[in-house]
């Protein structure tokens, strides 16, 4: 894990496309803007979570399940 000590305004970006700014600090808190391209999603952790367990949900699979078919589906694209 990277950690970085960042200002209010100060910015992080994340490969070409994407750009962390620090908007505000309060009590205990931070307030970070996100500007990436409309194809990359960007969520809360918690929102993350609820959309992927409903996804395995409606998959009918375990979350193991459908991590070991993308893995073997990459395995398989790659010529492995």
């Amino acid at each position: 894990m990277l950690v970085l000590t960042r200002k209010v305004d100060e910015k992080v970006r994340i490969g070409d496309n994407i750009v962390v700014t620090v908007v505000q600090l309060e009590k205990g808190s931070v307030k970070l803007g996100f500007e990436a391209p409309h194809h990359v999603a960007v969520h809360r952790n918690e929102v993350y979570e609820k959309i992927r367990n409903e996804n395995v949900r409606s998959a009918g699979g375990a979350p193991d399940d459908i991590e070991d078919a993308a893995r073997i589906w990459q395995q398989r694209k790659d010529g492995e």
